[in-house]
């Protein structure tokens, strides 16, 4: 006879704010790089790159440096949510991500009904990404200093007195 074994919950460890961010970051990049490569896939979208033509404008040398630093900038971020300082953390998230949903939303500008199910589904999967980082910055939980807690001066003054 089989006796029951008590059923166990599953370790649920908080993660850092900072590694949300950083792996949010991360994922963006990757669904990004993933859906810029799909997007060969289309039909004349080879043929408009070797004319010298991305989304009706002519690849030149500053046309490269916008998507440089368009790329850029998450790709910075992946580093900077996991090393800059908490509130400039929070801030840089904040700010970057916001002004990178209209970027994504920019996408579909110019594309035809018929690809919609494309556009649709990877710019909103894009704006969730952005929107878990928002919310993640924004929510970013607060240290109380308690009344009994001593500041840091009152902790060496202690310290010297002992």
């Amino acid at each position: 006879m089989r006796t029951r074994q008590p059923t166990t919950t599953l370790e649920n460890l908080r993660i850092p704010v900072q590694a949300k961010l950083t792996a949010a970051w991360t994922s963006l990049m990757f669904f990004v790089i993933y859906i810029d490569y799909f997007h060969l896939y289309k039909p004349g979208a080879i043929d408009d790159i070797l004319a010298g033509v991305v989304f009706e404008l002519d690849i030149s040398p500053a046309l490269l440096t916008i998507f440089v630093v368009v790329i850029g900038i998450p790709a910075l971020m992946i580093l900077l949510s996991m090393t800059l300082p908490a509130r400039a953390n929070r801030a840089t998230n904040l700010v970057v991500a916001s002004l990178n949903i209209p970027l994504m939303v920019f996408n579909a500008v110019g594309e035809s009904w018929e690809w919609a199910s494309f556009y649709g589904l990877s710019i909103g999967i894009e704006v969730l990404i952005l929107a878990f980082i928002l919310r993640s910055a924004w929510a970013w939980p607060r240290t109380a200093t308690s009344a009994t807690m001593p500041t840091s001066h009152e902790a060496v003054h202690v310290q010297r007195q002992a």
